[in-house]
């Protein structure tokens, strides 16, 4: 029997490949495709295989309007940002409809509000999956996976790195990336929760994807509050991520400080990056923040002058750079006895990829395989879970062959 898949904020970047890579999956589904501007969906639905979609606007703050579109679905999936502010309708809709819910939520807040709903789903017989995209989600089973060669777990690093983008950037990324890029960043460390300073600590990453050893910073990423449920004894788990090239970097610091010390709203500071990701600097209280950002980075180390010379005159002459990411992680512990290292990350990136070619193909790409996987389980589980509780690490990768990855593109081991 045909069953229903309801894709909320389809029009996204990251949800649109999501429903992409899923489709290719086949099997017995039909999918509805629900956004605030249904007519950005189209030239998708005429993308996708005859029949198997349907287009409909949805305001998921209209509680009525949604509990209709949901009722009867096997999925619902929230692609819509940023998930501090969009997250708790929708899954408060799918505990009344009683249908399992699975976002990409990459916020420290509403990933906690979630989990913390664990009883609430069980009484109504649905799982919540939370967290099923690229970092967290598929950061999460790769962690599981390098873990699973020690005895003993100590520290477990998670690393990602995102490239050059321009034009294309929404702005709920931008706003979550405002949200992380200063203030609290709840990690883990000597065995408790602590709370940090958001891109202010850093470490030297092995990244694969031809970008080899890699500076990045500690961010604000919901990593480091789920995998100690499944690690309590680890003395440190945190992730770290960067923006390629460097330069882009002291931008999101100096903006997110800027607006820590009320000097620009964040409006005002998503407004500027639209901007920049243009290639136009035309607002000068934003560029002064900007390279108020850079010139730190200058003087920490992290980065020469150069960098932030050639970066500012390439974006002049309206130049990107080859994008270049990926995702790592990295676990210390033991093994019989003795210290060991284990490692799991994405092999190979760039533009011509079909996973590690963009910020939307790593997350939709692992989504439309967490996906896969929530809907081989059906009806079996129920309670809240981020991707360590459930996504088996083998399963996982061949999800990842079914929506169409080559197996030379998901993971090595190191």
């Amino acid at each position: 029997m045909t069953q229903r898949v309801v894709f909320i904020g389809a029009a996204g970047e990251m949800c649109r490949l999501a429903i992409e890579r899923f489709a290719k999956a086949g099997g017995d589904w039909s999918l509805t495709l629900c956004d605030i501007r249904p007519e950005l969906l189209e030239p998708l639905a005429r993308k996708l295989p005859a029949g198997l979609a349907t287009v409909r606007r949805l305001d998921l703050y209209n509680r009525e309007n949604l509990l209709e579109v949901i009722s009867g679905a096997a999925l619902v999936v929230l692609g819509a940002g940023p998930y501090i502010r969009t997250s708790e309708p929708v899954i408060e809709a799918c505990l009344e409809a009683r249908v399992p819910y699975l976002d990409f939520d990459d916020d420290v807040e509403s990933t906690t509000h979630a989990l913390s709903l664990a009883d609430r789903a069980k009484e109504a017989g649905i799982p919540i999956y939370v967290g099923c995209g690229a970092s967290p989600g598929m950061s999460n089973v790769l962690a599981v996976d390098a873990a699973s060669e020690l005895d003993t777990v100590e520290n477990i690093e998670l690393g990602w790195v995102v490239g050059d983008e321009r034009p294309n950037v929404g702005r709920a990324v931008l706003e979550h990336l405002m949200h992380i890029a200063a203030g609290e960043c709840l990690t883990w460390e000597n065995g408790g929760p602590v709370v940090h300073d958001s891109y202010v600590e850093t470490a030297i990453m092995p990244m694969g994807g031809g970008m080899g050893d890699t500076l990045l910073y500690e961010t604000a990423h919901p990593e480091p509050v789920t995998l100690p449920r499944k690690y309590p004894q680890a003395k440190r788990i945190r992730c770290l991520g960067g923006l390629d090239p460097m330069p882009f970097n002291g931008l999101a610091r100096g903006l997110g400080l800027a607006i820590q010390n009320d000097k620009m709203t964040v409006k005002e500071a998503v407004d500027y990056i639209q901007e920049v990701l243009h290639n136009r600097f035309t607002d000068v209280t934003g560029l002064r923040h900007t390279l108020k950002g850079m010139r730190g980075q200058i003087r920490r180390g992290e980065m020469e002058t150069g960098e932030m010379v050639k970066f500012l005159a390439k974006s002049t002459l309206r130049r990107r750079y080859p994008w270049r990411g990926g995702l790592l992680a990295r676990v210390t512990g033991t093994r019989d006895g003795i210290p060991a290292v284990a490692i799991r990350r994405t092999p190979i990136s760039g533009p011509d990829l079909y996973m590690a070619n963009s910020m939307g193909g790593l997350t939709g790409t692992a989504c439309a395989a967490f996906m896969l996987l929530a809907l081989d389980e059906a009806g079996k589980r129920t309670g809240s879970f981020a991707p360590e509780d459930w996504a088996d690490p083998q399963a996982f990768y061949a999800a990842l062959e079914r929506v169409g990855t080559p197996r030379k593109e998901i993971v090595e081991s190191v």
